[in-house]
């Protein structure tokens, strides 16, 4: 009797390269995708577990509220003088809850360093209590957890300027391997689809299956926001990328650039109270909003000297997507310059939102424990991809 012989089932080109790509892109990158993806998913609930550490210094004693604020200058030298730092401070935030202690903040930065902790020169929160001037806690941000956190999932620690290219690389080959493998995962047809879906383990007992299940099918439920924490992610790294969102949302590839504006109060002497002014008046203007920050060293991010007094006002806690920003003279406090956030064109609404849709934070506690799930299952992508790939290996050499 003639052996039936069996014919294997054709594989389609599509399919087969897809399979190829995902295989050799996860093998090259696949640990730097563990290592971003465990990262980003102990960092995603950072402000729910600073709140929680931080609360007895974030508030202040309900007695004290009674009085009247300290003038910001006077609690910046109070600060610059006990702590004595080689840097001058930064920036100061200022809750519109009463009931909450101001944040005046140190950084610099050295753009030669090769690594996180020789680039950032310094960074420290300092909680004070601005009715009675005490400085109730001291945080060296540059070696916090979440920060290391952050600095590892955004450049493995390097330079800021060149590591975010170290993780961009696999972060963009990272979104190939999602496309290969939903390609790899899509069905032929109806009966096939069944069990792609959800697992059936009734009757599997090897690992090998299980753990090809779970590649499978989680990788599946996960690949679409895992596709969106990818492209935002690298939209911080490429230009391009940021750019290509520019001119889908507004027509043009540049965002708007601030226009300098001249104030005939810039040839008076410099008003003392100055930051108390502007204080005053944002406070007015952006009642309902959680927070401000007025910039100290009269410095902007790039170390550029700034012309004015610059006031960021943030319309939530832990988010940055709603910003509206005020701009005053920085002799006099008049106010030259008020551009909501309603008045922003839509790729300078993206522009700002964009960290929050990366982090989960835009969508609330929901979306950042979607997020939060969506991370430890591409965190353990790797894994199970390469354990397939390891099995696979060791049954090949054995029919050898």
């Amino acid at each position: 009797m003639k052996k039936k012989h069996h014919h294997k089932k054709k594989v389609s080109p599509i399919k087969k390269w897809s399979a190829k790509l995902h295989l050799w892109f996860g093998l090259s990158v696949g640990l730097i995708v563990f290592i971003v993806s465990l990262t980003g998913t102990l960092y995603v609930f950072r402000e729910e577990v600073q709140a929680s550490l931080r609360k007895e210094v974030i508030y202040v004693k309900k007695e004290d509220t009674d009085k009247t604020p300290l003038s910001i200058n006077l609690l910046r030298e109070k600060v610059t003088l006990e702590l004595n730092e080689n840097y001058p401070l930064s920036s100061v935030e200022i809750p519109l809850d009463k009931n909450k202690s101001y944040r005046f903040l140190y950084y610099e930065k050295n753009k030669k360093g090769w690594n996180y902790f020789q680039e950032v020169l310094i960074n420290k929160q300092v909680y004070v209590n601005q009715y009675t001037g005490e400085i109730i806690a001291v945080y060296n941000e540059k070696y916090d957890f979440f920060n290391i956190l952050k600095y590892i999932h955004w450049g493995l620690l390097l330079n800021s300027d060149w590591g975010k290219y170290v993780v961009g690389i696999p972060t963009v080959l990272f979104i190939f391997m999602l496309i290969t493998g939903i390609i790899i995962w899509w069905p032929k047809n109806k009966n096939a689809r069944k069990g792609r879906f959800w697992f059936s383990w009734e009757n599997v007992k090897t690992w090998k299956r299980k753990n090809y299940d779970l590649h499978n099918i989680l990788g599946f439920y996960a690949s679409f926001i895992a596709l969106l924490l990818s492209v935002t992610g690298i939209y911080f790294a490429y230009p391009y990328v940021k750019n290509t969102f520019n001119l889908a949302l507004s027509g043009s590839i540049d965002l708007p650039k601030e226009k300098e504006i001249k104030s005939p109060d810039s040839l008076t002497v410099k008003n003392e109270d100055v930051l108390d002014i502007a204080a005053l008046q944002t406070q007015k203007l952006y009642a309902g909003s959680s927070s401000f920050r007025i910039s100290l060293n009269g410095k902007n991010k790039k170390g550029k000297d700034l012309k004015n007094l610059p006031v960021t006002i943030y319309g939530q806690d832990g988010r940055f997507s709603e910003r509206n920003l005020l701009t005053f003279d920085k002799y006099s406090g008049k106010l030259l310059a008020n551009k909501p956030h309603q008045q922003l064109n839509n790729a300078e609404k993206y522009a700002n939102a964009n960290y929050d849709i990366h982090t989960g934070s835009y969508f609330g506690l929901f979306g950042k424990i979607i997020w939060f799930i969506t991370g430890l299952i591409c965190t353990s992508l790797p894994v199970t991809g390469f354990l397939i790939w390891w099995g696979k290996r060791k049954k090949q050499g054995k029919k050898i």
